[in-house]
């Protein structure tokens, strides 16, 4: 082994990551070798696992074993250097700058292995012989050595700080207590300092875990961005089999496509770069605290504890990241949009494409019932609360604020403020009928138009065959077909309100740029009874997705 130790280097026992000693010595595939604990931390912040040293990226977390053989040669190698120290050490060193020098040594400063809490002096190791020999000097204590031992007196008596009074959350002499702080709880400078400790320790774990639910949300908006770029793959093969069934006239139509995606992804992916980047200083600076309060909290200098305690006893201020995540961007309509002008040469491979959407929206169902307390008078729900429909006879109701009147409406109890949500009404045997969204704020007296300016995003049917998405001014919609069962879809961010043809799955009419700053809540009207007419009451339906 001596032998082998003039050829080592001390360079070559130490950890790359944690710069010392190995501890429990794992090899890395690529040859390099790291303390099991160093390397396994470090791979469970950065993904993908990746050699520290040589930058080589693993597929597959490689599953590590303690190197048997460094673990012996480190093993030594920590043996000798300990041996070295210790015969090193009885020889006495001189004062450095930072370190306490001997407060009796003439000339020439040696370095303090102790101070006095009784002599208020520093000794280095010939100095300090008399306090370990002499039997008076022995009852002295000692600590390690410390600066500035008159700050560790009480100003006002000039004795010796070694009492916590717990009134006034101050330190204090044996004098203290007989005048100023006679009748206040006073405990041993000890006694507080391990009651600080503990929780010190209460802070550290609380950092701890603080720092891990931080690396949970890393994970979290890494997952979100998988998702976002898996959305975006599907959508963009989806655009690229339509395009290319087209010739050189829609070549912009598809750049136009290919960078609407590409632009919303790359801000998906700036916003979560800028989480990431900011739950990665906030860790940061978590471990700096929790460092430094594992220092405190193992400090046997009392006063020193008591003076952080606290400024050290709660994390540093960092950011609520509760409601924080990444939202994967809407896709829904891109291709559509970018198909419009061409919808006549499309119409198969727009057919294939909204049966897709329809697909995915879907995904979104969700639970509706009616609200009577908004019902027209003149409207008879359902007990379960999914039907209505229009009657000759009104009935004596309150006409309380929430209520239509005249006008034969009706809400949902259910508001949505974000996100994406999406319902389906059978509409089949009606000659009339308006359905869609309102914001909370509506007007539901007198003479309503229905229009987003207005706070109604709807569609309607009138006269039987009349089509019309109530805009502004209103759009006549041309259907091939007329719709038995019509779906909504609403994405809150977006500015979306979509509206299908379930049975068809077709488009029928989309609201798009729209700016939602307050609840939505689905809106339904079954038009007026007309002699019988139009009698089919408009029912929520529960979603069956679409084969």
């Amino acid at each position: 082994m001596s032998a082998a130790s003039c050829l080592l280097t001390e360079d070559q026992f130490l950890c790359s990551i944690c710069l010392d000693v190995f501890t429990d010595p794992v090899s890395t595939p690529c040859g390099h070798n790291f303390c099991k604990t160093c390397i396994t931390e470090h791979w469970n912040i950065n993904v993908p696992c990746q050699c520290p040293n040589c930058k080589k990226v693993f597929i597959n977390r490689p599953e590590l074993q303690v190197n048997t053989f460094v673990c012996e040669m480190a093993a030594q190698f920590r043996q000798s250097a300990q041996q070295k120290a210790s015969s090193s050490s009885s020889e006495q060193q001189v004062s450095k700058p930072g370190e306490v020098p001997c407060d009796v040594c003439a000339g020439t400063k040696l370095k303090a292995l102790k101070s006095c809490l009784v002599c208020l002096e520093s000794y280095c190791e010939t100095h300090l012989k008399p306090h370990l020999t002499q039997s008076g000097l022995k009852r002295h204590q000692l600590m390690d050595p410390v600066e500035d031992l008159e700050a560790r007196m009480c100003t006002k008596h000039d004795k010796l700080l070694e009492l916590f009074c717990k009134t006034d959350q101050m330190c204090v002499c044996m004098l203290c207590t007989v005048k100023d702080h006679k009748t206040h709880d006073v405990v041993p400078l000890r006694e507080e300092s391990e009651g600080k400790k503990a929780e010190l320790r209460k802070t550290e774990a609380d950092i701890q875990q603080m720092i891990q639910w931080r690396r949970l949300k890393i994970e979290e908006v890494r997952r979100s961005v998988e998702l976002s770029k898996k959305d975006a793959d599907r959508e963009t093969a989806v655009g690229v089999q339509v395009f290319r069934a087209l010739k050189a006239s829609v070549e912009r139509s598809q750049t136009e496509f290919m960078e609407t995606i590409t632009e919303k992804q790359r801000k998906t992916e700036k916003q979560a770069e800028g989480f990431i980047k900011e739950l990665e200083q906030e860790i940061s600076e978590l471990r700096k605290r929790s460092t430094e309060v594992e220092q405190l909290s193992q400090s046997e200098d009392h006063l020193l504890l008591l003076q952080s305690f606290p400024s050290m006893n709660a994390a540093p201020p960092t950011k609520d990241w509760t409601e924080v995540s990444v939202r994967p961007p809407s896709y829904e309509g891109t291709v559509r949009r970018a198909l419009n002008e061409l919808k006549e040469t499309l119409s198969e491979q727009m057919k294939k494409l909204f049966e897709a959407e329809l697909k995915r929206v879907q995904q979104y169902a969700a639970d509706v019932t009616l609200d009577p307390d908004t019902a027209h008078p003149q409207l008879v729900l359902s007990d379960d609360g999914t039907q209505v429909k229009h009657v000759d006879v009104k009935k004596n109701l309150p006409d309380n604020p929430e209520r239509f009147n005249p006008c034969a409406c009706v809400l949902a109890k259910q508001s949505f403020s974000s996100g994406r949500f999406y319902f389906e009404v059978q509409v089949k045997g009606k000659t009339d009928w308006d359905v869609g969204v309102a914001r909370e704020s509506i007007n539901r007296k007198g003479k309503i138009t229905a229009n987003p300016q207005n706070g109604y995003w709807t569609i309607r049917l009138r006269n039987e065959n009349e089509y019309e998405a109530a805009a502004n001014p209103p759009v006549r919609l041309s259907l091939k077909s007329q719709p038995e069962r019509v779906g909504v879809f609403v994405d809150y961010e977006e500015g979306l309100v979509s509206f299908y043809d379930v049975d068809a799955a077709a488009l029928l009419y989309s609201f798009t740029g729209c700016c939602f700053t307050e609840k939505l809540y689905p809106l339904f009207s079954p038009g007026f009874n007309d002699n019988g007419k139009n009698s089919a009451p408009l029912i929520i339906s529960a979603v069956s997705h679409t084969e």
